[in-house]
């Protein structure tokens, strides 16, 4: 206790000493309490990196961290703050990077909370990097807690990691006393209807429609469809029924989006001039084109159907989070929904025809999103991120809906939120930005 009062003396007296250099400690990382002021740490000298700080005119403080040509540097600065339990605190920090090519695995924030006998207590948290705001380089980590029970204190951690060459700069650090997050809620509806004996293919839009209506006359803020819903039932083939995008399906889709003030997405075959893609497109409430996905997956038979595969993994923003699309036979690998998820997709719509329903409940659960199937063999269905159903549709024509709200947290026993874990554990993926 005496030498734990000592360094607690030392840190309040020198702390131009503790932004210098790291104090001693033993090997299980038991740090002095509390510890008001950045230091530096590394879990062995040998992978230490280079620290470095500097302050502004203002007294703020930007933390430097460099690889120093080692591929296993790893370490943190380090700070404590008091926090009270049953409290919700806003955590927020800035970061540039140079030559750091994982950024979203080598570059990290966490929270790690202490009661007040010095104990960690529950899982720690990760603020996720959001969009950078201006100027570019800057990107921007952050993210709203609920103080646990019994904890006092709230250690700070800013981390670089496995970066020989790179450098990152901290700053803009704080933590903060704030208001609960606002439910961030979302009605899906997800149609489950098979066209038969159908031709023209504006059969098939014409049936579809008052299906949409249906769902927006209960206040559905986004609606999915099935995949190819213009093919389904016409018995004419992917060449005949392709359109450009946007183009006369989209202008009526558009029109259903709008008179019903609702997200839509469908399934759609596309033709770019000699290409056909299976595309999936949304449209905004107003009935605009907002994007499309061109199914990056194809089963043999639409390869040899003339088929050509997409290679982009876009997101859009919506009124109420941000969502991708993939298509069918994506489900049968994990990359589309996880490239999806890494650019931020908090939901996924999947307009399919058939498929493998526990590869869909993986694929919700490996990237803790939600997944919306609109289906004709396949069942259609909306699963949480636990992988359950909590829609699922009976085998006639009908509608399926779920209330979700985005803001509810899924913590899950010794994971915590394995969300904003995933690319810090996961494998090494290229990434764009």
């Amino acid at each position: 206790m005496r030498t734990g009062l000592l360094i607690f003396t030392i840190f309040q007296l020198l702390p131009a000493i503790l932004r210098a250099d790291e104090p001693a400690r033993a090997a299980n990382r038991t740090l002095p309490r509390p510890t008001t002021y950045w230091h530096p740490y590394a879990i062995r000298d040998e992978i230490r990196p280079d620290f470095d700080s500097k302050v502004d005119a203002s007294g703020n403080d930007t933390l430097i961290i460099t690889g120093g040509g080692n591929a296993s540097a790893d370490g943190r600065w380090l700070k404590r703050v008091a926090v009270t339990e049953g409290k919700y605190v806003l955590f927020t920090a800035h970061y540039r990077a140079k030559r750091v090519e994982t950024p979203t695995r080598s570059i990290i924030a966490s929270i790690l909370w202490f009661d007040d006998n010095g104990n960690q207590v529950e899982q720690a948290e990760f603020p996720m990097t959001v969009r950078a705001p201006a100027p570019r380089d800057l990107k921007s980590v952050t993210g709203t807690y609920k103080v646990p029970a019994k904890v006092k204190e709230a250690e700070l951690q800013l981390r670089l990691r496995w970066a020989p060459e790179g450098e990152v700069e901290w700053s803009d650090i704080d933590l903060k006393e704030t208001r609960p997050p606002a439910p961030r809620k979302v009605k899906v509806a997800s149609i489950n209807h098979r066209p038969r004996n159908t031709n023209p293919p504006q059969a098939n839009l014409d049936q579809f429609s008052k299906l949409i209506d249906d769902a927006g006359a209960k206040k559905a803020d986004i609606i999915c469809l099935p995949e190819g819903i213009t093919v389904c039932g016409t018995g004419l083939t992917y060449a005949q029924v392709a359109q450009p995008i946007p183009g006369p399906a989209t202008e009526f889709l558009g029109q259903c989006a709008a008179r019903n003030k609702s997200y839509l997405v469908a399934g759609l075959y596309e033709r770019d001039g000699k290409t056909l893609y299976n595309t999936s497109v949304l449209l905004s409430r107003d009935g605009k084109l907002l994007g499309k996905y061109r199914k990056v997956c194809l089963p043999r038979e639409e390869i040899d159907g003339g088929i050509t595969p997409g290679h982009d993994y876009p997101v859009f923003d919506t009124d109420f989070g941000r969502i991708g699309m993939m298509i069918c036979w994506d489900i049968s690998y994990p990359e589309v929904a996880r490239e999806l998820s890494a650019r931020g997709a908090e939901m996924i719509f999947m307009p399919i025809w058939g498929g493998n329903e526990t590869l869909a409940k993986a694929r919700a659960i490996e990237n803790q999103i939600y997944l919306v199937a609109s289906g004709y063999d396949f069942r259609t269905a909306i699963y949480d991120k636990s992988g359950d159903a909590i829609s699922k549709s009976p085998d006639s024509t009908n509608i399926i809906y779920a209330d979700i709200d985005l803001n509810q947290r899924l913590l899950w026993p010794w994971l915590g939120d394995w969300r904003s874990r995933i690319f810090l554990e996961g494998p090494a993926r290229p990434e764009t930005n």
